[in-house]
């Protein structure tokens, strides 16, 4: 990434103040990059742990599969509650509660297990949903933690550095315009000051007779 500047004090003062800016900000990135990983692992163990106890679930009700294939279909969800976490800046969806509804139905018509079979359902459905919900948040916080690792690195190894080398270019510059034009400055005022003494010198020659002709003679003796 090149960073465009021109050589001047305006250019190097926005330099300073964006550097300023990646300086300070730097610290509270890291810190973030660094929650998000740590809030990471404790989400991949939570998913897995949930997936361990569904599979156990599941493989609970594998002796009861021609009882499930007689369950009616009393059991519905009216609505899934969704809470917002905030963990590092960084907004994630927790399941808060689901909402389910279970059909009017004829206890004496119906089987005795239907009772138990919906509860064991209502679990099952809830597990499910959860995984579902923790394999999403996962997937939020792998995206945040990824962009903020990626602006850590633009920050400290590119855009500070790159800050730092164009202010310091802009400087030298600077430094060397100021020092060329001083030393104009001094031929100027020195080349000035030698006219001044010449025309001086000339003037008091022409107003002065006596200097003129002792300036002859003196310059006829050494002839």
């Amino acid at each position: 990434m090149s960073i465009r500047y021109q050589l001047n004090k305006t250019s190097m003062q926005k330099l300073k103040k964006d550097l300023a800016v990646r300086v300070t900000a730097l610290p509270t990135l890291k810190a973030k990059e660094t929650a998000l990983r740590s809030e990471i692992g404790k989400v991949k163990d939570l998913l897995e742990k949930s997936q361990s106890t569904f599979n156990e679930m599941i493989k609970s009700q594998e002796t009861h599969s021609k009882i499930w294939m007689e369950y009616p279909s009393v059991l519905t969800i009216q609505n899934i509650n969704i809470e917002t976490k905030n963990i590092a800046g960084v907004k994630v969806p927790r399941l808060s509660n689901i909402d389910f509804h279970i059909r009017d139905y004829s206890l004496f018509c119906n089987r005795a297990w239907i009772p138990s079979a919906t509860k064991i359902l209502e679990e099952l459905s809830t597990e499910s949903i959860r995984i579902d919900l923790i394999k999403k948040e996962l997937e939020i916080l792998n995206i945040a933690r990824k962009k903020t690792t990626q602006k850590v690195n633009l920050y400290e190894k590119v855009q500070i550095p790159g800050f730092n080398e164009a202010i310091q270019k802009i400087k030298r510059y600077l430094e060397d315009e100021e020092n060329l034009t001083r030393s104009a400055q001094k031929i100027i005022k020195a080349k000035k000051e030698k006219e001044s003494f010449a025309t001086n010198f000339t003037l008091t020659n022409i107003s002065n007779p006596k200097n003129r002709s002792k300036n002859t003679s003196s310059s006829g003796f050494i002839a």
